[in-house]
């Protein structure tokens, strides 16, 4: 809030309305030895005019680089209507719509936000989203193993394709649940899960297989394929899948003969700048069959006594509207001002406009890899069908390579070793609708020097 207007006056009443004196004395019901006494550590309070500029200063900290990093987080053209849209005060303070009387606006935007991810996705229903795409994977694995019951032994097989950051999320989240991520490795020369990989695990108990597209590569899996596979082995199937890429690739609802049964994801994509890291939301979908078992709430549309149409939370078995054991999830905050983004991200787009943003994606990144192959040093990595990201080889030390081209003012992509020690030598790179013929021409030669030297 950048002005709270309450005079002192006004402070002294309304302290005399409740019947105490000072505002400490609200906190009265708190020892005193548990009280602070002092705040060492924080610096003296700054005016509006010194801490406007500190936060100018430390945002100007990130500068302005070429970026040709993906990984999980994109550059995507925000259109401005976007975010003066969304920080309206009817929104930007709007809180959890628990009063649906009081909050049918906000409620209408988050069921319009669950149509269009059904719609994305080809499946039923999606919740009112999660707090990230990584949590949002933990929640998927949670809730197939509430869901297939004929599985007792909460083994999930989870490919090395899948985000890293996803996996040890996932892995913390559900690891004292007695819950077994299997890792599933890919296959080195194409660069993505291998299904005879998957041959050892027939015949046995199976809970659930993870399926990401594009996956953390860049590499498009054979999704019908794997579908297939664990449909025909009772395996319940989760996709962790990029929202904008589904602008052109088939549906996850639509894989294989029956489609998965869950889909999650993060939402970036639709709408939210980078903004140093921040902020996120995951989405979440799922069959009909499924969904008194996912987690969150959802926004269902009904009439009134009258028979007018109105908006309400359906479905939000949260540990604070039932027995703690009975919840589906104690993590499923609601970002909803991102999702309020997103959704007005979508609409002004539409499905021709998301359709070009991925296909200018496509292009570009075609585009990029074509001209870095041309220096000598550098080849791509992996021969798998790619989307928006490509992992290619380097012949000098990656770490390096980044460093220097951060001196030419650009971001030049994602070092791989860091999470996967075989990739020695992989640098993740992307290029989405936001990069130009002189962006990748600037981003070859600088590598090429660099290379070369």
């Amino acid at each position: 809030m950048p002005f709270i207007p309450h005079t002192e006056d006004e402070v002294r009443e309304m302290l005399s309305t409740i019947g105490v004196d000072t505002i400490d004395d609200l906190f009265d019901e708190i020892p005193a030895e548990l009280r602070v006494k002092s705040l060492d550590g924080i610096p003296e309070g700054l005016s509006e005019m010194e801490i406007t500029r500190l936060m100018h200063a430390r945002a100007a900290q990130d500068g302005s680089p070429l970026n040709f990093v993906g990984a999980g987080a994109y550059e995507h053209h925000i259109p401005a209507a976007v975010w003066q849209i969304t920080t309206r005060g009817e929104f930007y303070t709007a809180y959890t719509p628990y009063q649906a009387e009081a909050s049918q606006g906000s409620l209408q935007l988050i069921y319009e936000y669950q149509t269009m991810m059904t719609r994305l996705t080809g499946l039923d229903v999606s919740n009112a989203s999660l707090y990230d795409g990584a949590s949002a994977l933990a929640e998927a694995v949670l809730m197939a193993v509430r869901c297939n019951r004929k599985s007792k032994s909460k083994r999930i097989l989870m490919p090395r394709t899948v985000h890293p950051a996803y996996r040890a999320t996932t892995h913390n989240i559900v690891h004292n649940q007695e819950i077994e991520l299997v890792n599933v490795p890919f296959n080195a020369e194409t660069g993505r899960t291998d299904l005879t990989e998957l041959k050892q695990y027939e015949g046995q108990d199976i809970t659930a297989l993870v399926i990401t597209q594009p996956n953390f590569f860049g590499v498009l899996e054979e999704v019908d394929e794997l579908t297939a596979w664990a449909k025909q082995h009772n395996i319940m199937v989760i996709a962790v899948v990029n929202p904008v890429t589904l602008a052109l690739l088939k549906p996850p609802g639509e894989w294989g003969d029956h489609g998965v049964d869950i889909v999650c994801g993060e939402g970036q994509p639709l709408g939210a700048p980078l903004s140093s890291g921040g902020p996120y939301f995951g989405f979440m979908c799922c069959q009909q069959a499924h969904v008194r078992q996912m987690p969150g709430r959802i926004v269902g549309r009904t009439v009134d006594a009258d028979g007018k149409p109105g908006f309400v939370l359906t479905l939000q078995a949260r540990e604070q509207h039932i027995r703690r054991s009975k919840a589906t999830s104690n993590i499923c905050t609601n970002q909803g001002l991102v999702v309020t983004a997103a959704t007005i991200h979508m609409a002004l787009l539409g499905p021709q406009g998301l359709e070009r943003v991925a296909s200018s994606c496509f292009v570009n990144t075609q585009q990029l890899v074509q001209a870095l192959t041309k220096v000598d040093g550098v080849e791509p990595m992996f021969s798998g069908e790619i989307f928006h990201e490509c992992v290619l080889r380097l012949s000098k030390p990656v770490g390096e390579v980044l460093d220097k081209l951060a001196d030419h003012g650009i971001v030049g992509g994602y070092r791989l070793v860091d999470d996967y020690a075989d990739l020695e030598g992989g640098l993740l790179v992307c290029a989405t609708e936001t990069k130009t013929e002189q962006d990748i021409e600037h981003y070859r030669r600088a590598l090429s020097d660099i290379i070369q030297s």
